[in-house]
């Protein structure tokens, strides 16, 4: 047997190998989750520690972000939920995204970053609101008279459903 270690030999073609065909037999599927509009998506924990980061700017001011202290507590947190949803997950290795935020919460809450926690669930509330003002919207057609309107339980004022005409 003779090697041959000429440079000018031809070089052997690329070959894309996707990483889900490089894992064990008999490995689990990658996680998923299932988004807020029913559509089904792979699980990044990347997206965790953004959403950790963010918050915990939010509390400390944007000069945090260059801290070693606030990625080492980030990446940390982000393994203590990834762990969290893989200890919850059936054998589906599928969960929905009000579960992720829920261990996000909960793990922010444990390392006992209150104010972080604080600052995650206000904005989970906002965006809550402001998809539901958005799903409202959609619903209600300009109209060229007066409107009415209903007050909520919670104080938002909101179009009443139109009257049908004859």
């Amino acid at each position: 047997m003779s090697v041959s270690l000429d440079r000018q030999a031809s070089v052997a073609p690329f070959i894309h190998v996707p990483a889900e065909s490089l894992a064990a037999p008999g490995a689990q599927p990658p996680m998923q989750v299932i988004r807020r509009n029913g559509a089904v998506s792979k699980f990044d924990a990347g997206k965790i520690s953004i959403a950790m980061t963010k918050a915990f700017l939010a509390v400390e001011g944007h000069g945090a972000a260059a801290s070693r202290r606030i990625h080492e507590i980030v990446e940390h947190l982000t393994a203590e939920v990834v762990g969290a949803l893989a200890r919850r997950m059936g054998e589906g290795r599928t969960f929905h995204i009000e579960d992720v935020q829920d261990q996000v919460e909960l793990a922010l809450m444990r390392s006992e970053h209150h104010k972080v926690a604080r600052a995650y669930v206000l904005y989970r509330e906002q965006r809550t609101r402001q998809r539901a003002e958005q799903e409202a919207a959609k619903w209600v057609k300009p109209s060229s008279g007066p409107m009415l309107h209903v007050t909520l339980a919670n104080g938002t004022k909101v179009p009443s459903i139109p009257r049908v005409s004859r």
